[in-house]
């Protein structure tokens, strides 16, 4: 695996390789490293009763992503009560690495769909509470779509356009009490699930 560059030193990402998909392909797994990432560092126990599981289980699948550099001791805990917090603020991988990888393509492929769900629940968990919170704030959150006709080049250089623009307001509100902490999601398919003939 390798860190991500991106221009933020503060915001760190990794490039997982096939190993450390395979061990977040897991469902306590994938969600125990978007706890900390969203909520911040946290014990085995806490971790636990957030998520509905017993202290030891949760240990054992963070030693697990440990492993592979995605979780970190922060050496802060008291006793044997360790505190884990993510080791990046994101990650990433490129599908077409694991072509001939049944096993990994597999992992993968769930994967993808765990996040899925997990964006779908925390969308869910606001609209619970949508009523409860400023107009101002309710008008500019919430969702929309788009359709763009690209090329595979076009595509990819939108996305990086879209990277660059998150990073512009990552931290811009800083110090202002009004700011609050936002998740932005990006979801791209085709429009049309037929795929295009290959050229020649």
């Amino acid at each position: 695996m390798t860190e991500t560059p991106n221009g933020d030193d503060e915001y760190t990402g990794i490039h997982l390789d096939e190993r450390a998909i395979r061990v977040l392909a897991h469902p306590l797994r994938s969600r125990l490293l978007s706890k900390l990432r969203i909520d911040g560092p946290a014990t085995a126990t806490e971790l636990a009763t957030e998520l509905g599981t017993n202290t030891g289980a949760t240990s054992y699948h963070l030693r697990a992503l440990e492993a592979v550099a995605l979780v970190t001791d922060t050496g802060e805990g008291v006793g044997k009560r360790r505190l884990w917090r993510a080791s990046t603020q994101y990650h990433s991988w490129t599908n077409s690495d694991f072509l001939g990888d049944d096993d990994t393509r597999t992992a993968l492929d769930w994967l993808q769909r765990s996040y899925i769900h997990q964006f779908a629940e925390r969308a869910e968990r606001w609209l619970d509470v949508v009523e409860t919170w400023p107009a101002e704030w309710v008008d500019a959150l919430g969702l929309s779509d788009s359709f763009v006709t690209v090329t595979p080049e076009q595509l990819a250089e939108l996305n990086a356009e879209l990277d660059a623009l998150a990073a512009k307001y990552r931290r811009i509100g800083e110090g202002d009490p009004r700011a609050r902490r936002v998740h932005l999601s990006l979801y791209a398919n085709p429009a049309e699930l037929s795929p295009p003939e290959q050229s020649s």
